[in-house]
């Protein structure tokens, strides 16, 4: 769960990401594991979903750290932190995410998958589409092809 306010925007570095709404300093905990609402789901529970949830669940959710056959699921805004090779936040504790630096409002946060997956990091092809003003980009509803 994110510890600090902060919003969604577009990314340079893919679709969507967190960004800080606040200054946030060196140190300070941005995000945190809350078992209240974050969401912890069975391998189990996986399986039997229909592919749709399946392919949400594979590219929002990761291994928990210490429960084998156990995925987990932000509930907020931190499913769509992206990746950095030098993130600004540290999720060595893969529980916590700690800000590295002092970072300014409009910011965006990063953290190295690789801190809290088990195996190989596979980055997944963009899943959003950016406004690009047409009726079809508007309606919630209607695919688009990318450009």
């Amino acid at each position: 769960m994110m510890t600090v306010r902060c919003y969604l925007a577009p990314s340079s570095i893919e679709g969507l990401g967190v960004f800080a709404a606040e200054p946030v300093k060196k140190g300070d905990v941005v995000w945190r594991f809350d078992p209240l609402l974050d969401q912890m789901i069975p391998e189990e529970v996986l399986a039997a979903q229909p592919p749709h949830v399946r392919e949400f669940l594979d590219r929002y959710g990761y291994p928990h750290h210490e429960l084998p056959g156990i995925l987990v699921l932000d509930a907020d805004e931190g499913r769509f932190m992206n990746h950095a090779d030098k993130p600004n936040l540290d999720f060595s504790t893969p529980d916590i995410g700690i800000a590295t630096r002092d970072l300014a409002p409009g910011e965006e946060f990063t953290c190295n998958y690789a801190d809290f997956t088990i195996g190989e990091v596979v980055h997944q092809p963009p899943r959003h589409r950016v406004h690009n003003g047409s009726a079809a980009a508007r309606h919630p509803l209607v695919m688009q092809e990318p450009h």
